[in-house]
């Protein structure tokens, strides 16, 4: 993994949203923080081309977002702070498969795939379930198995333990730590990026910490005192 921000910043209606910064991240386990309304979704959207540069640029595995978006959404997985959101058909077997279908895939090798993610997810009872009938965690793992059955290189997620139980949430920690993939997480759930290899600290639109996680979780401590 290796992403870029060469002086890429962000605007809204003519505000601020993100100053212009200049960053480079190839750690495989990396996490975002701060206050809400600090940039920090709008930084991690910009690294798969959801919210594009007002100024200067983002490279996502030598892609411009701006101008090969295409190639960067095929090697970035997003997982929104709502997951159930983009889980768009009914069954959980039928909304894995969506993903596949520009593959031209046969049935049985799509079927294959898709039985192939949830077991490696260790939820292959989910394919028969309805989307409307899973838990908190089993939205957040079907989701995931919806992004990861593309074989993205990159999984950014976005609040994956947010409004979840204590079990469902150890479990989606489980699964983080375990995935092959390099993994962005924006949360604000603190203990969740314990042993992850960076964390960046955003404040009022500005990166303003940057480096290993205690350092950074301390420092966003006295922000949110």
């Amino acid at each position: 993994m290796k992403i870029l921000f060469e002086k890429a910043g962000a605007r809204y209606s003519g505000r601020v949203v993100l100053e212009p910064l200049s960053l480079e991240l190839s750690e495989r386990r990396i996490g975002v923080i701060g206050l809400n309304g600090s940039g920090k979704t709008t930084f991690s959207r910009m690294i798969n081309g959801l919210v594009l540069p007002s100024s200067g640029r983002v490279l996502t595995n030598g892609h411009d977002t701006a101008s090969d978006g295409a190639k960067v959404r095929a090697a970035v997985g997003y997982i929104f702070q709502n997951p159930a959101n983009q889980i768009v058909l009914p069954l959980v077997k039928d909304d894995i498969a969506l993903g596949l279908q520009s593959r031209r895939l046969g049935k049985n090798e799509v079927a294959l795939a898709v039985a192939a993610v949830l077991k490696r997810l260790g939820v292959p009872h989910l394919a028969e379930r309805r989307a409307h009938e899973l838990s908190g965690g089993e939205v957040q793992l079907a989701a995931l198995a919806s992004v990861l059955v593309t074989a993205p290189e990159i999984v950014i997620m976005d609040e994956p333990t947010n409004q979840l139980d204590l079990r469902n949430r150890n479990i989606v920690e489980r699964t983080i730590r375990d995935l092959s993939e390099n993994v962005i997480v924006i949360s604000h759930d603190l203990s969740l990026l314990t042993g992850f290899d960076r964390v960046l600290l955003f404040h009022e639109g500005r990166l303003i910490r940057d480096g290993q996680p205690e350092e950074v979780i301390a420092h966003y401590l006295t922000l949110a005192a």
